[in-house]
């Protein structure tokens, strides 16, 4: 059997990305009643970090502590990934020593090459182009809220970055309609539009793209890497900040989601955060389950 792994939501079908959501909402609520629950002990999760980050790390060596692993921290000073030692040997090494490696890094090509020569499972802790855990965590949300996001409106405002293109894998296998507002010159992978057809629509207006949404979503206008265009981001997404207000053109009973950390008074208004329709925070905490199931499905079906 060859080994799975999660580089983009594309690595599973519709009813496996559900079985994990459902799951995931299973084990959160497991966590809540302290059920004790270790089908991972024994095994070791590394944690290859480029970009740094509080809550992947967090939520993925607290997950593999809850369901009996280990994981192990590993910063740019700790591996050698594009300094020396070549992608290919590394992956090769590390896959002799631990059950599955978490990456979270620049180039997308860096964990595809990572993937290709590794024999235990390699997850996508977020790369230039894609997030798919935190897409995970995100549908869990909007399930676990109001059901079923099939046939629903999501709106998108905002960068064209890795969390939108994510969100274009999403609509493809959740089958729901994605709209995305951004300026002239952000806009999303161009293969990944003609991909996904009519199920994405650009808009240049923010309010337009909003207008009956059952789901809105955002993100920093600059993302890691990019803090030397923040100034030119921040003149050419002013008119991209999700509001109260601008939810209120959405449909009565949509929600809003962010996935943190956010810039309060730029993409969102200083109290979107804090709205009732917000459901950042269980987002957020989500993360921690929806990794827990994926994990749980990669490693024990490696298994079988």
């Amino acid at each position: 059997m060859s080994v799975r792994h999660f580089l983009t939501l594309n690595d599973l079908s519709q009813s496996e990305a559900l079985q994990i959501i459902a799951r995931a909402s299973e084990l959160k609520q497991m966590h809540k009643n302290r059920t004790v629950y270790e089908p991972l002990k024994g095994r070791v999760l590394a944690m290859i970090f480029e970009k740094s980050s509080t809550r992947t790390r967090v939520s993925f060596e607290a997950g593999m502590n809850q369901l009996g692993g280990t994981a192990i921290f590993l910063s740019p000073r700790d591996t050698q990934l594009g300094r020396g030692e070549p992608l290919e040997d590394s992956a090769r090494v590390l896959s002799e020593m631990v059950d599955a490696v978490m990456v979270r890094t620049f180039e997308h090509s860096k964990i595809t090459t990572f993937a290709q020569y590794s024999s235990v499972p390699v997850i996508n802790a977020l790369t230039d182009d894609y997030h798919p855990c935190q897409l995970l965590a995100d549908m869990q949300a909007y399930i676990e809220a109001r059901g079923s996001i099939a046939g629903k409106t999501v709106t998108w405002i905002g960068d064209g970055n890795n969390m939108c293109n994510s969100y274009i894998n999403a609509a493809m296998l959740f089958d729901f309609k994605l709209n995305i507002a951004c300026p002239e010159g952000y806009e999303p992978m161009a293969a990944l539009l003609a991909q996904a057809g009519d199920r994405v629509t650009l808009f240049r207006s923010p309010s337009d793209a909003s207008r009956g949404a059952h789901l809105v979503t955002t993100d920093v206008w600059a993302s890691m890497g990019q803090e030397e265009e923040s100034k030119l981001r921040r003149l050419a997404f002013v008119d991209y900040q999700v509001s109260p207000a601008l939810l209120d053109g959405a449909d009565p009973e949509a929600l809003f989601l962010h996935c943190l950390p956010a810039h309060r008074g730029e993409e969102v208004s200083e109290d979107m955060l804090d709205d009732p329709r917000s459901r950042v925070f269980d987002q957020a905490g989500n993360r921690l389950h929806a990794q827990k199931a994926l994990l749980e499905f990669l490693l024990l079906n490696n298994d079988s």
